[in-house]
C-alpha cells in the first residue's frame, strides 16, 4: 500500500498541477521561491539556425512520422504545447500522437492527437482545464500532466490522412532530475471507439491490468437518431471485482453535470470536467466531454475495467416513447492513468480515416462563389488574407453595403444522399444575418456577428438530395445591432454522411440484446 498511499500520489499530482491546483484554496506560487534539484530543459520545432531562421515548425508528410523528441533521462515532461496547419478535415484526429518510455516497443500513449488534448472527432474547440487548456479557437493545444521517466522517452506524431500536415509547432519542457523513486509509475492513454456501439454489451473505456491510478477520461459521441441519449451509467470494476465498486447516476452524472449540457457556453469548461462540444440531441450531432480525476483519482492494485452504458431516450416508429433504452449511437474516448508495472499492448488504432463515425463529401468550396454564382451587385471574391486559415479553405468572400444582397450558389450531388449538410463560414465584427435556402425552401437564418474574425462550423440540418444540380441562396435580412456590415464569407458546404445509419423506419427495440456485461 505504500505505492497508493504515498509515492504514486505525490508523483502524478507533480508541482504543475499542485501549483495549479493550490489556486483554489491558496497562494499558486506557494514553493516557488525554493531551489529545485532539477536542470530546466526544453526540445521544440524552433529553427536550427536559431540566430537568423524563423521556420519553426516541420511539416508531417500523409503517412509520415515526426520525431518530437528522443530523451535520456532520469526526467520529467511537465508542458507539451503545439499549434497545427493542417488542410486535413478533422486533421487533429487523423494525426496520431505515440509516446514511449524508457525503450519500450509498445507505446504508452497512443491516440488521435485532438481526443488527448480533451477535444475529440477531429473538431477544434477552445476550453481551460487543469491539466489541459486549449486556445486559439481550439488550434493552441496544452498539456501539463506530468510525465515522469528513468531511461529515456521518444514522442512521435504521424500522420494517417491523405493531405500534408504543413507546419507542426511544439514545445516540450521537461526536467532533468537526477534520479527517480524506485516505485515512478508511467503515464498512459489509450484510444477506443465503437461505430455503432454493440448492442448488449456495455461500451469499455479501459480495460488496464497492472496496479496504478486512473485519472481522466474524454469521451465523444456521434448521435444516430433523435432525443437524449445519456441515460447510461458508468461503472469502475476495480481488482477484478464482479459489482463495480463506482457506479454512477448517468452520462451526464458522470461528467459533473446536470439535466443534460444545457449548460450557458461560459459554463462549458473547468479544472476538473466539461463539455468543450455540443450540439444538444439530433440525430447527427456531436458531443465531447472530460473528466479528470484529479481530487478523486481511482486507485487499483492489479486491474482496472471501465466503462459506460449507451442508454436513452427514443421514439419507436409506431410513435410510442421511452425515456431508457440501449441505443446505438457512435462513441469514441480516451483514458487516461498512470501505472508502474510494463503494460498490455493498447488495442490497435484504426486507420486514420476510419476513426470517425462519418465522412464528408465536399459540395461546394469558397472559391466557388467567384466562379460559379449568381448575385446581387456587390463584390464577390476568393478572401486569401483570411488570417486564420490554418487548416481551412480560402473563404469566397461576398460584401454588400446593405441588407439588399443575396447570393446563390450552384452545387452537383453525384449520387443521392441522406446527409447532415455543414456549412463552414466566418463569423466577424461586420457581418450580417442571412436567410438560408436550399433549392428554393427555407432551411435556416444565420447570424454571422462575432466580436473577432472566427471560423465556425453551421449545421443546417439533415437533407435528402437527389442526384443532379442544387442550389444554395443567402439573402442578408439585416445585421445585428453590435456589427459594422452585412458581410458574408463561406469557406466550404459539406455532406456529412454516417459510416452507421439506421432508418427511422427500423424500431430500436427490435434490436436489443441481453446484456453481456
Amino acid at each position: 500500500m505504500k505505492l497508493i498511499r504515498t509515492g504514486l500520489i505525490a508523483l502524478f499530482l507533480a508541482p504543475t498541477i499542485i501549483a495549479l491546483a493550490q489556486s483554489d484554496t491558496g497562494n499558486p506560487l506557494n514553493g516557488l521561491d525554493t531551489l529545485k534539484d532539477f536542470q530546466a530543459m526544453r526540445v521544440s520545432s524552433a529553427d536550427r539556425n536559431w540566430q537568423t531562421g524563423n521556420a519553426d515548425s516541420r511539416p508531417i508528410p500523409p503517412g509520415g512520422t515526426l520525431v518530437l523528441a528522443d530523451l535520456k533521462g532520469p526526467g520529467r515532461i511537465v508542458h507539451f504545447w503545439n499549434t497545427i496547419s493542417d488542410h486535413e478535415p478533422y486533421y487533429s484526429r487523423q494525426l496520431t500522437l505515440r509516446i514511449y518510455w524508457d525503450g519500450e516497443i509498445n507505446a504508452s500513449v497512443e491516440c488521435p492527437l485532438g481526443d488527448f488534448f480533451g477535444v475529440g472527432l477531429g473538431v477544434d474547440a477552445p476550453f481551460q482545464s487543469l491539466p489541459v487548456r486549449v486556445t486559439s479557437n481550439g488550434r493552441g493545444r496544452n498539456s501539463y500532466w506530468p510525465m515522469p521517466f528513468r531511461k529515456s522517452v521518444r514522442i512521435t506524431v504521424s500522420n494517417d490522412g491523405s493531405m500534408p500536415c504543413e507546419n507542426f509547432y511544439y514545445q516540450i519542457d521537461w526536467q532533468k532530475l537526477p534520479s527517480l523513486p524506485r516505485d515512478t509509475p508511467y503515464f498512459c492513454a489509450m484510444y477506443r471507439q465503437e461505430n455503432p456501439c454493440v448492442m448488449g454489451r456495455n461500451y469499455t473505456i479501459a480495460d488496464i491490468q497492472g496496479r496504478g491510478l486512473y485519472v481522466g477520461t474524454v469521451l465523444s459521441v456521434y448521435m444516430v437518431s433523435d432525443r437524449w441519449y445519456g441515460e447510461g451509467n458508468d461503472h469502475f470494476f476495480v481488482d477484478g471485482e464482479k459489482e463495480p465498486s463506482l457506479r454512477g447516476t448517468g452520462f451526464e452524472d458522470y461528467f459533473c453535470c446536470g439535466w443534460g449540457f444545457s449548460q450557458e457556453p461560459s459554463q462549458r469548461d473547468g479544472p476538473y470536467y466539461g463539455s468543450p462540444l455540443y450540439e444538444e440531441t439530433g440525430a447527427g450531432n456531436l458531443g465531447s466531454f472530460y473528466r479528470w480525476h484529479i481530487p478523486d483519482p481511482i486507485t487499483f492494485k492489479k486491474s482496472l475495467h471501465v466503462e459506460i452504458e449507451h442508454k436513452g431516450a427514443q421514439t419507436f416508429p409506431d410513435g410510442k416513447k421511452t425515456g431508457f433504452i440501449e441505443r446505438d449511437d457512435c462513441y469514441s474516448s480516451v483514458a487516461f492513468w498512470y501505472q508502474i508495472e510494463p503494460h498490455l499492448p493498447l488495442p490497435p488504432l484504426p486507420p486514420g480515416p476510419e476513426r470517425f463515425p462519418y465522412h464528408d463529401d465536399v459540395l461546394l468550396r469558397g472559391h466557388d462563389l467567384v466562379t460559379n454564382a449568381q448575385h446581387s451587385s456587390t463584390p464577390v471574391e476568393v478572401q486569401t488574407n483570411y488570417a486564420t486559415t490554418g487548416k481551412r479553405i480560402w473563404p469566397g468572400f461576398f460584401g454588400p453595403t446593405n441588407s439588399d444582397g443575396w447570393i446563390e450558389i450552384p452545387f452537383n450531388v453525384k449520387q443521392a444522399e441522406d446527409a447532415d449538410l455543414i456549412l463552414n463560414t466566418v463569423h466577424s465584427f461586420n457581418y450580417g444575418i442571412y436567410r438560408v435556402k436550399l433549392d428554393g425552401e427555407d432551411i435556416g437564418q444565420l447570424n454571422l456577428f462575432a466580436l473577432a474574425m472566427t471560423p465556425t462550423t453551421d449545421k443546417l440540418g439533415w437533407h435528402h438530395l437527389d442526384a443532379g444540380k442544387h442550389t444554395l441562396r443567402f439573402e442578408c435580412i439585416g445585421k445585428s445591432p453590435e456589427s459594422d456590415g452585412y458581410f458574408l464569407a463561406i469557406e466550404a458546404l459539406t455532406a456529412r454522411i454516417p459510416v452507421y445509419h439506421r432508418s427511422p423506419d427500423v424500431d430500436l427495440r427490435t434490436l436489443q440484446k441481453p446484456a453481456t456485461n
